[in-house]
């Protein structure tokens, strides 16, 4: 039995949200403000009222529109799934048949009538009518735990009748074991008596007692264990970790050490039909290997003999959580703007292999992409250390308009792109790529040429998509150096990006490569050789006379082009000269021309909004 589906209606960030889970681990992730402690708060008005009162709601809770005011309920719908017969038979006023007819538990909470204090009164039901009242017996079925953000994890493995140590030690506990531990602890004490310290010191505790009471009024005292019997030592046991007491313990080992106490008790709690641990923020005392180690332990957990499932509901806005996370387990949370929407990556279909590589390349930059509110991809560090410095000479600051800006290292875009547009996530995407031109076919093919005046690239026709274009294109094709004007046929590779579009994504390509493309102004080529001089003085020399010496942007830009990149041995490294133009360019008294299209890819993600100072 498990959480299958949650329906958050009209509370706080969160105007209509459905989050489907799965069962074992589920990784809610987003950027900050974006809803996730109402998601928590909402798996709380259920799941809590065993270890804490549920979440108190209020006025200021209700969903209120920009510009409006807040009306109406909130209201919190819960589908339980997976459930057998002994569960069927627990929640059976619950059960709603789904479309294949098998029975699922529905269980609605809805908030409303606040009081004078503001507070909302909940009203619990389940099934399908809502004068079906949710039991207490059903209630003690859902046991739920929940580890807030920041805690401190050393005051809840403290000695007490009511700490996750005690209650795992009861639940572990026989009645063999019992009687043990209690004649174990009865002989100790008697022989601890025995001893002369504690026989002295009862002594003159009785005699004083006695002389400032009287033999009438003097009770009788006892110097010896207090924890004589197993009731009273399970509440006085602590945890001792590397001979320390657990509060001189790290605070990131010591919530891991508590996770690991709290994950014991609800799987070998026997008493509930359904177990669930929500885990917020684990990130905030582990450093991110201990994050990793984290996260590969939960998504390995499995039921075993002796053990009852449970259902992890982790929040987190780490890009290491995001990237170590299986695609399936992830649940991300996106402010389109207008809206907070849900979106999973496990309803994805991605092409053959695509899904593989993206899970290969989502390391913890990439992973990003999860957390932002608008991205730039680009081919490699080339075009990632340029285009900030570019969009700085457009006006535009990408931090503050929330632009990520994320390298696929090569043409791996179709890995990332279906995880956004129109049916993913909701947000401004622009691809930057290079056109890499191929010269026209002999043939109908030919016609297919696309236009590219205006250096914005429009569709390209499907004609000239190869078949495979994860293949390689023909390396013994003679190069293309376009001039602005030209008619060009973009490569297989950048057609089929194009065909990718939508209102969120749009794909930009100029008439040849990134660098080339840049070269094709004069105020640029001026900029690149002084940029080049900082690298490769002698070449830039060299190339400085032989640009000059062409006639026109396109020849020119081809000899600066294959002077740096083409050269028979020994080609100037792009990242280094990325590097260094745009430290150059940094400059804003140094004239340079962005071009059109990477003006156009800039402009789409900051949603052309007017450029700073």
């Amino acid at each position: 039995m498990h959480l299958a589906k949650l329906v958050i209606k009209n509370f706080r960030k969160l105007k209509h949200a459905e989050l489907s889970f799965q069962p074992g681990l589920n990784v809610l992730v987003g950027g900050n403000n974006v809803g996730k402690t109402a998601v928590v708060d909402a798996l709380r008005a259920l799941l809590a009222g065993h270890d804490e009162p549920y979440p108190r709601l209020g006025e200021e809770d209700v969903r209120r529109p920009k510009g409006g005011t807040s009306s109406g309920d909130i209201v919190f719908e819960y589908v339980f799934t997976g459930l057998n017969a002994d569960d069927e038979a627990d929640f059976l006023a619950a059960l709603v048949p789904d479309a294949a007819g098998k029975f699922e538990a529905h269980i609605k909470i809805r908030y409303s009538e606040p009081d004078k204090g503001g507070r909302l009164r909940a009203k619990r039901w389940c099934g399908e009518h809502e004068d079906i009242g949710l039991t207490a017996d059903m209630m003690e079925n859902l046991r739920g735990v929940y580890l807030p953000p920041l805690r401190d994890a050393s005051q809840g493995l403290k000695p007490g009748r009511t700490s996750q140590l005690a209650r795992l030690l009861q639940l572990l506990a026989e009645e063999d074991g019992i009687e043990g531990i209690d004649k174990a602890l009865q002989d100790l004490d008697k022989e601890l008596k025995k001893h002369l310290p504690i026989v002295n010191t009862q002594k003159a505790i009785g005699t004083r007692h006695k002389t400032m009471l009287g033999e009438q009024l003097a009770q009788l005292l006892e110097v010896g264990l207090s924890a004589s019997d197993f009731k009273s030592l399970k509440s006085r046991l602590s945890l001792v970790v590397d001979a320390f007491e657990i509060e001189q313990n790290g605070l990131g080992f010591n919530n891991l050490i508590y996770m690991a106490v709290v994950l014991s008790e609800l799987t070998k709690n026997p008493d509930s039909c359904y177990r669930g641990l929500i885990v917020e923020e684990p990130e905030a005392h582990l450093h991110p290997q201990l994050q990793a180690v984290l996260l590969q332990y939960l998504q390995s957990i499995q039921a075993v003999d002796g053990e009852k499932p449970v259902q992890l509901f982790v929040t987190s806005h780490s890009p290491n959580f995001a990237s170590i996370a299986n695609l399936d387990s992830l649940v991300c949370l996106v402010d389109t703007g207008t809206a907070v929407e849900t979106f999973l990556p496990r309803s994805i279909d991605f092409d053959k292999g695509k899904r593989e590589k993206l899970e290969r390349y989502l390391d913890v930059t990439r992973a990003e992409l999860f957390f932002a509110r608008r991205v730039i991809f680009v081919e490699g560090a080339a075009e990632l250390m340029m285009v900030d410095a570019l969009a700085q000479r457009m006006g535009f600051n990408l931090r503050q308009h929330g632009v990520s800006l994320i390298s696929v290292e090569g043409l791996n875009f179709d890995s990332f792109l279906p995880l956004f547009g129109d049916n993913a996530l909701k947000i401004n995407v622009s691809v930057l790529t290079d056109a890499d031109p191929v010269a026209p076919k002999v043939g109908p093919a030919s016609a297919a040429a696309d236009p590219a005046a205006a250096l914005a690239a429009a569709p390209v026709a499907a004609s000239t998509v190869a078949e495979d274009t994860d293949e390689e294109e023909d390396e013994d094709a003679e190069p293309v150096y376009p001039a602005p004007g030209d008619t060009i046929i973009v490569s297989a590779n950048t057609a089929k990006m194009k065909t990718r579009e939508d209102d969120h994504v749009r794909v930009f390509h100029g008439l040849k490569t990134f660098e080339y493309d840049l070269a094709l102004e004069a105020d640029n080529r001026t900029a690149m050789i002084k940029a080049l001089k900082e690298l490769r003085p002698r070449i830039a020399k060299s190339l400085e006379v032989t640009v000059a010496g062409k006639v026109g942007d396109a020849e020119q830009a081809k000899a600066l082009f294959c002077g740096m990149f083409e050269r028979k041995q020994n080609n100037v490294q792009k990242g280094s000269f990325a590097q260094s133009l745009a430290q150059v360019i940094s400059d804003k008294t140094v004239p340079f021309e962005v071009p059109a299209y990477i003006q156009a890819a800039i402009k789409h993600v900051c949603h052309a909004a007017v450029p700073t100072s």
